[in-house]
């Protein structure tokens, strides 16, 4: 029986490496030309038809960090648990919320943030 350990990175399914060359001599310069590209749809997105991107434009939420330009993948498809981060809409607008003990039906969830994207500009 295999345990797995909650705190490991799991290694992509996916591979990423250049297929080797199947010539001799020396190998042509342009070889990461073939290299496969990672699609983020793939990989951070598990249901794209409710899934949505949604850009930062102030630096309001950044208890949360979350900063201006950067970028939030919001699944409305998810059922928000405790301690998760959701995007709420209050007074017009959207906010970030985290779901804690506090927060009762009242709350009108949005969607549910499944990652945030940082922008290193």
């Amino acid at each position: 029986m295999i345990v797995e350990d909650k705190h490991l990175i799991k290694k992509s399914d996916n591979n990423h490496r250049v297929k080797s060359p199947t010539q001799t001599g020396f190998s042509s310069p342009a070889t990461h030309y073939s290299e496969p590209r990672i699609d983020l749809n793939e990989v951070l997105v598990s249901n794209s038809s409710s899934t949505f991107f949604i850009r930062i434009v102030d630096d309001e939420f950044k208890e949360f960090g979350a900063l201006k330009n950067d970028v939030l993948i919001v699944d409305k498809s998810l059922t928000p648990k405790l301690n998760q981060l959701v995007l709420a809409a209050m007074d017009d607008s959207f906010k970030i919320v985290r779901i804690d003990k506090t927060y009762t039906s009242e709350l009108n969830i949005w969607g549910t943030i499944t990652y945030i994207i940082k922008s290193v500009l």
